[in-house]
Order: C-alpha cells, then structure tokens, then sequence
C-alpha cells in the first residue's frame, strides 16, 4: 500500500513536470497546448502574413527583450512566452501564461487574435482544490447537521466557524489567484506589446523600402 502510494505520487510529480515542459516549449506540437482562459483581438493595419513571417528566421524564432516568439505556418499562428530562467530572483507563480496568436487576414487589416493559456495542470489543481474546499465545507455542515449538531448552541458555535473558515480558506485561494494573474498577465501582455511593435517595424520598414525603390 505504501508502494502503490509513493508510485502514484511519483506519476503525479512526473505528470506535472513533462505537462509544465511541453507548456514552456515553442515548437510547433505545443503552440496550442495549454488551458485557455481569456482572449484579446488586435487590429495590424496595412500588414500582410507574408510581411509578419519575414520578420523571424529560419527557425520561425523572435527574440524579443522579455520574451520569445515562434511562427507555426499550418495554420498561421504565433506563440509567445516570457522568458522562464531556472535560477532567478524574479519572482514565479504556480499560473504561468503563455500566448498563442492566430493571425486572420481581412480586405482592410491583418488581425490577430490572442488566447492566454495556462498550464493544464495549473488549471486542473486549482480548480480541483477550490472544488474540495467548497464541496468539503458543505458536506460537513449537512452532516453536521444530519446528526443534530445545530441542537445545541456550543455544536451551531462550532459549525459557524467551520463554515467561516472554509469561506476565508476560498477567499484567500481567489485572492491568490486573481493576483497571480495580473502578474503573470503584466509579464505577457508586455511581451505581446513588444511583438506588435517588432511587426509595425518590420512592416514601416518594408513600406518604406518600396517607396524608396518606385521613386528612382
């Protein structure tokens, strides 16, 4: 029984490990992995597909001074990420987020479309645990009350306070996550800003070019 218990929560580590390091990977399999969670449109005006991909090298690789992009041609679609170093004191949550940007192309502007992902196992245990916390505090009061706990003032006394401290153990857990996301989401949405701008540039850059080159 032991054995079968320290298995288990070896294959639980091990689960974790490879699904956090196919998260943090940019090859083309795992552009799309991850939970998505939120979503965000933005508009590239006078940009072409073709423009956006000359923009990376050979590779399809962006380096970019926080973060990293990867262009994937089947289906068009960019993936960011902040930069993760191993050993750093800068400051990291159990909520990383990374992004994956479908590129749409329309008469007027090129369009893209971002999905923030999380880890699934991220999603998977913090949904998990706040589910445990609700379904637990609940249960015990019914059958704390099934058994006539609430009969008395000391056993009502006590299922108050049960109660109250599965709320605040909620509430802080919401608390914690809502602030890991605005981190986390500071750190992406820099990254993403510093991709438009290395696409804008590239595209002035080529306009101008042309330009240069119909006016001799």
């Amino acid at each position: 029984m032991v054995l079968a218990g320290i298995f288990g929560f070896l294959l639980f580590v091990l689960l974790i490990v490879v699904d956090w390091y196919q998260f943090t990977k940019l090859h083309p399999l795992s552009a799309q992995y991850g939970c998505g969670i939120a979503q965000r449109k933005t508009p590239l005006h006078n940009c072409k597909p073709a423009a956006i991909q000359q923009r990376f090298n050979e590779q399809g690789f962006l380096l970019l001074p926080h973060g990293a992009a990867r262009w994937v041609d089947e289906p068009p679609l960019i993936t960011i990420r902040p930069y993760y170093h191993l050993f750093t004191m800068r400051f990291r949550t159990a909520w990383p987020l990374k992004g994956s940007i479908a590129v749409h192309s329309s008469q007027d502007a090129l369009e893209l479309r971002l999905t923030k992902r999380i880890p699934w196992s991220s999603a998977i245990i913090t949904m998990a645990w706040l589910g445990l916390v609700v379904f637990g505090t609940c249960a015990f009061l019914i059958m704390f009350g099934v058994d006539g706990g609430f009969q008395s003032a000391g056993g009502t006394l006590m299922a108050v306070g049960i109660g109250g401290l599965g709320v605040l153990v909620f509430g802080f857990g919401l608390i914690m996550i809502s602030l890991a996301y605005r981190l986390e989401d500071s750190r992406l949405m820099q990254v993403y800003q510093e991709l438009q701008e290395a696409l804008e540039e590239r595209n002035q850059v080529s306009s101008g070019s042309a330009q240069e080159g119909l006016s001799e």
